[in-house]
Order: C-alpha cells, then structure tokens, then sequence
C-alpha cells in the first residue's frame, strides 16, 4: 500500500506598492515654513501682535487704567523744572502703569499702545484688503480679456505707478478727511482711519495688478481653462474659478509684503500729521506726540515704547512674508 503525501499550496505575498500622495502647494508651502526657525519666530511674533491688540480692553482693564484718562496732577506731573513731565516713579514702568504715564497729559502708555495696536493694525489690514482685491481683479480681468480691455487696465496700472506716491498721500488724505466729515462716516474718530484705508489701499494696487496680469497671460490658455470654456462658463466664471484661484499665491505673498508697508505709512502720515490725530491712539501719533512736544529730549521712553514696538511689529511681518514668498517658490525643491 502506498503512503501519498499532500502538499499545501504555497501562497506568495505580494507587496502593495504605496500610492504616492501628493501634497497641495499651501500643505508644502505651510511644511517649509514649519522647517524655518525664522519663519516660525516671526509667525510667533505676529500671532502676538494680533492677540495683543484684539485683547486691548482685557489687558487694560487687568492693568486698570485706559487709553484716555489724563492725569495731570502735581502727583503724576511735574510742574515746576520741567512741566508736564512724568515725575520718576511714573516716567518708567511700574506696578500702577506697566509702561510709564506720556508726558503733558499723564496717559497711561501701555493703555495707548494696546490700542494704537488695533488702529494701526487695522488700517494696515483694511488698506491691503482694498489693495489685493483691486489689483487681483483688475489684473485678472486685464490678463484674461486681453485687447482693449487689457490696454485701458495697463495704461491705468502705469499711471499709478508713475505718481509720486507719497506726495500724492500728503496731499489727498487732508482733503479726503474734509469730505468725509459730511457723510454718515464722518463721525468720532472714524474720518482719519477711513481715509488712510481708502488713499493707502487705492494707490497699492497697481503693481500686484501687474504681477497678477503677467501670471494669468501665462495660463490663460491652458487646458482646464479651455475645458471650463466647453461647458459653457461665462468668462467672469472663469476669472473667479478658475484664474484667480491658480494666482492665490502670488496674491498671498504681495498681502503679507503689503501689510509692513501700510502700517509703516500709517506710521509716517500719522506721525507728519495727516493720519491719525490725538485722542485716537496710533502708533505713529505716539510718535508725533513725543516729537511735538520736544519730549524725547527730556522723556525718551516715551519715544522709545512705540518706535520699538512698531519695528518688532514690520520686522516680524516682513520676515514672514520672505519665508510665505519662499514656501510658495515653485523652483524650491518639494518637502
């Protein structure tokens, strides 16, 4: 009798090859940033910012004091060899006011940073808003549409570019405030904010209008835009689905570039006198209230306080837009 033995069938495994998954040009561009040191900080830094001015009324009410209460008193002020100037234990930071008093009306420092911080930041944003959606639009419309359109949007965008801008600023922002004084916008310390957003954010918009126009004249013609003409989009469709979002980085780094800049000029304007005017708290009326007076002679912190925290502030924005421009790179080799 003969013995068969049965063998089982040998099973082989197959190894599955891993689908690669690609990554979008915003999740490659936020991991090269993650790797910065530099860009981190600075995110840091303007996360800081911004926490620090939408929490104004918080700190300020922790601290217990505000931006407008004078205190002019022989306690506070000096009113003999120097008057108007903060005596020594109000000069410098303290428990009471953790940034010293302002000399002339014995305000409190750290109250009217807190809140300058909001005015300032929120022209900046306001103004660049008005910049990026003029110049996206139009440099879009110029990009796409080509013929005359594109002539008239170019030979406006050259215009704008040609005028000596700050001259231009000094000039139209008093007037701009005098005829906002007679509309419904003309109403407590609103007048010089909004024309800072409209003078600042009208003559930004020329030269991300340009860079906008060149990128869209390079893709106007692909293959997803002939294939959103088949069926049958109107061309402002177009524009809005599908060109602008394929220049959002450009966009996103001309923003945050942007940003630096207006709270700069609004610094400058306020600072000569044509931005923001006391009792509403700037950064750069600060400035102009120390210069003024002559008081950084005598008071330097009271110089010093918002001149510092207006370079930490366009340093920190300027560093994260070199790093926003360098994630969005597209010759950057890919994380």
């Amino acid at each position: 009798m003969t013995e068969t033995t049965t063998t089982a069938p040998r099973t082989e495994v197959i190894d599955t090859p891993k689908v690669a998954t690609g990554r979008s040009l915003l999740a490659t561009a936020w991991l090269r940033i993650k790797r910065s040191k530099i860009a981190m900080t600075s995110l840091a830094v303007v996360v800081l910012i911004v926490l620090f001015a939408l929490l104004a009324p918080v700190l300020t009410a922790i601290e217990g004091q505000d931006p407008n209460t004078t205190n002019t008193g022989p306690d506070v002020l000096d009113n003999f060899m120097t008057p108007g100037l903060p005596l020594p234990e109000y000069m410098y930071p303290s428990a009471q006011h953790w940034l010293g008093v302002e000399p002339g009306l014995g305000r409190d420092i750290f109250a009217r940073l807190a809140y300058g911080a909001q005015v300032s930041l929120l022209i900046a944003l306001l103004s660049t808003l008005v910049s990026v959606v003029l110049g996206t639009v139009l440099g879009a419309a110029a990009g796409y549409f080509g013929g005359k359109v594109d002539t008239v949007i170019s030979r406006l965008i050259d215009l704008f570019l040609a005028f000596p801008h700050l001259l231009l600023v000094l000039s139209l922002t008093p007037i701009l405030q005098s005829r906002l004084r007679d509309t419904p916008l003309g109403q407590g310390s609103f007048v010089p904010i909004a024309s800072l957003v409209i003078i600042l954010g009208f003559f930004g918009w020329a030269y991300l209008a340009r860079v906008v126009r060149g990128q869209v004249l390079s893709i106007r013609e692909q293959e997803f835009i002939e294939a959103a003409r088949s069926y049958g989009a109107s061309r402002w469709s177009i524009i809005f689905t599908q060109v602008i979002p394929n220049v959002s980085g450009v966009v996103l780094v001309y923003a945050t570039m942007m940003i630096p800049t207006n709270i700069s000029a609004e610094a400058a304007l306020s600072f000569l006198g044509v931005g923001v005017k006391d009792p509403t708290p700037s950064w750069g009326q600060m400035l102009n209230a120390a210069q003024a007076g002559n008081w950084y002679l005598s008071d330097p912190w009271f110089l010093i306080v918002p001149g510092t925290a207006l370079v930490i502030t366009v340093l920190a924005f300027n560093l994260l837009g070199d790093a926003v421009r360098d994630a969005l790179d597209p010759k950057a080799s890919r994380g």
